[in-house]
């Protein structure tokens, strides 16, 4: 028999449309109202121009996009910066610890 049953992503319930927390929709939406703010402001006379005024909101989007086992890219970013900063070698300290020679 062995039927087992896989819950669902639990995790989604709490979200906002099943994909964001609040803080991923504040980085949007200060993304969003950046550009909104530079599209008044500023010139579009050159395409540079123009994607340099619509480069928050890209950046913000991208940062938010879902992506499969992981929240979003933002987590992704955190997740590699954490990995990177914390220490690489890991010493063991289990149950047998006696057991082992001393690690230099």
């Amino acid at each position: 028999m062995n039927n087992y049953l896989i819950p669902a992503n639990t995790k989604r319930g709490s979200l906002i449309f099943s994909a964001f927390r609040p803080i991923d929709l504040i980085v949007l939406g200060i993304g969003i109202l950046i550009t909104l703010v530079l599209l008044f402001v500023m010139p579009m006379n050159t395409t540079w121009q123009v994607i340099l005024i619509l480069l928050p909101a890209l950046v913000c989007a991208f940062l938010v996009i879902p992506i499969p086992n992981y929240h979003n890219m933002m987590t992704v970013i955190v997740e590699l910066y954490a990995f990177l900063t914390n220490r690489q070698k890991y010493i063991w300290k289990g149950w047998c610890v006696k057991d082992v020679k001393e690690v230099k």
